[in-house]
Formats: C-alpha cells, sequence, structure tokens
C-alpha cells in the first residue's frame, strides 16, 4: 500500500499492485484494475518513487514500517 493525498486533503492508502494507469489531468488520476479511480494531490514523481519504495520492501520482505 502507499500513502497519497487525496484533492480534499486527507491522506489514503492506495494498493500499488491494483494500479493499472496514471494520468495528468492536471491533477492526478490513479485508475485501478477494478475500474475505481481516484483523484490525488501527489505529482507524477512523488507517486512512482512512493510506487518504486514499496516494490522495493516487497523484494527485501519487509512488510511493516
Amino acid at each position: 500500500m502507499v500513502e497519497v493525498l487525496g484533492i480534499n486533503g486527507e491522506a489514503f492508502l492506495i494498493n500499488a499492485t491494483l494500479i493499472e494507469k496514471i494520468e495528468f489531468i492536471p491533477e492526478t488520476k490513479i485508475t485501478l484494475t477494478t475500474g475505481r479511480y481516484y483523484l490525488v494531490k501527489d505529482s507524477k514523481e512523488e507517486i512512482v518513487k512512493k510506487i518504486i519504495e514499496y516494490n522495493q520492501k516487497i523484494i527485501r520482505g519487509i512488510t511493516a514500517e
């Protein structure tokens, strides 16, 4: 799970393995494989960094912080 900041200013967790597509319209729109989508304030760079860090933790076997 990665933490993102919704357009309403509240942080929430999103399942990074379900992300199908990320669009920048100018908000960031994250579409999941389920068809649901979320508009967030995070930039492209922030989201990509968070997903990479999340995947690195999985590879290393770290599931909790």
